[in-house]
């Protein structure tokens, strides 16, 4: 909750990226990361802040808009051009900004999303010297610094702030609105392209549905009883479930071309290689393509790991859920048959001691009928703590083999 006491005890007007840290974080880790910073990033302004009900320091981060201009053609960003100079989209260069829609308005060329991915590029690109080092923490030459003292928990979290205004606006024409057509535009511009591009193709999805919803429907209103008129409307419904598949792919490859022109991804050139994950480790070496210093982890280690560690606990996860399922089922068969007699076969008295659990449930005469909802109750509960437990496990296994 600590990022929500943030937004709303604290103004955030000039701030595009906070920078959160546990409340036991010394000074001298403060120091030394706003240091780097600010002699890294000169670009960036960063107001440090103390929050009086965490105990926590923050980090307030923004920059100029002569700065986030600069930052934008150091990072390609492509902003549509004037219609005299062409129109469409385009990298955005400083020696020519002149060309660009907007240019002259400070407050509404960049969108939120757009400031915040500057920001948030320049603080992952901060890069490590030869030999530094933060307390325990020793950082490689060329290193990120902040992923690196995200994943070691030195800072708690990092995260774009949202604008309240754009929020509401939103929330009127989009969640809150009825049958009516999504604004995409807005989407783009406060979430991204991709956020974007996902809700775009959903709308489409759901509108495609309707069709076969109705021709389903028809169908089987007008279907007989009898199993050979049930037969022909089986297949001629998967006849049309087949065209129109085929039909709602190619249509939505038209759809997603067209929002990817206009949104100036169609023909972004392929992103760059990206860093290695904080959370990996391994032994230091000198890389044989790059000549850099690099952690290196042999594939000999993570095959070892998968197959003595990986598939026996994912078997024995997988053995514990079956087990679990099958008494539960053989538990609710039990207790769902009519109640037999105490008696043994021919009236013969039989020992309780010699009944298997099932046929003990069984003999019972008055068995509440509460208790028949018994074996889904445990079965629920079993789920829900096997869930908890196996996500946690998951986790630990993905890190541990993916070194």
């Amino acid at each position: 909750m600590s990022h929500k006491a943030w937004m709303k005890t604290v103004p955030t007007e000039n701030c595009d990226v906070l920078m959160t840290f546990p409340d036991s974080t010394d000074d001298h880790t403060l120091l030394w990361l706003l240091n780097h910073i600010r002699l890294g990033i000169p670009e960036l302004i960063v107001q440090v802040r103390h929050h009086k009900h965490t105990r926590a320091y923050a980090f307030f981060v923004t920059a100029t808009y002569e700065s986030l201009l600069r930052g934008a053609d150091e990072i390609g960003l492509r902003k549509p051009v004037k219609a005299e100079f062409g129109g469409g989209m385009r990298s955005f260069s400083c020696e020519e900004d002149y060309i660009y829609e907007n240019i002259e308005n400070e407050l509404h060329f960049f969108t939120s999303q757009e400031r915040q991915n500057i920001i948030r590029y320049w603080l992952e690109n901060l890069r490590a010297k030869q030999g530094e080092a933060l307390h325990n923490i020793h950082f490689l030459e060329g290193q990120p610094i902040i992923p690196e003292l995200a994943a070691r928990g030195v800072i708690q979290q990092v995260f774009p702030l949202h604008e309240q205004r754009i929020l509401k606006r939103l929330m009127r024409s989009w969640v809150q609105a009825v049958c009516e057509a999504q604004p995409l535009d807005e989407i783009c511009d406060y979430f991204g392209v991709k956020i974007a591009m996902y809700f775009a193709w959903l709308g489409f999805y759901t509108s495609a549905m309707v069709y076969p919803a109705v021709f389903g429907s028809i169908l089987y209103t007008f279907t007989e009883s009898d199993q050979t008129s049930q037969d022909v409307c089986c297949v001629v419904f998967a006849i049309f479930n087949v065209i129109w598949a085929t039909l709602f792919l190619e249509e939505w490859k038209r759809r997603g071309a067209e929002f990817a022109y206009k949104w100036g991804t169609l023909d972004t050139p392929a992103e760059s290689i990206e860093e290695p994950r904080p959370q990996f480790r391994g032994i230091k070496r000198i890389s044989p393509v790059t000549s850099a210093e690099e952690f290196y982890y042999p594939p000999w280690k993570r095959l070892l790991f998968q197959c003595l560690v990986s598939l026996p606990v994912c078997l024995s996860c997988l053995s514990f859920v079956f087990l679990i399922m099958l008494g539960c089922f053989q538990l609710q068969v039990g207790l769902c048959p009519p109640v037999p007699s105490a008696g043994g076969r021919c009236g013969v008295p039989v020992s309780p001691l010699s009944l298997s659990p099932q046929e003990f449930v069984l003999s019972i005469q008055e068995l509440p009928r509460v208790l028949r909802f018994l074996p889904k109750i445990v079965l629920a509960l079993v789920v829900a703590a096997c869930d908890e437990v196996y996500k946690k496990i998951a986790c630990w296994l993905n890190d541990m083999g993916a070194r």
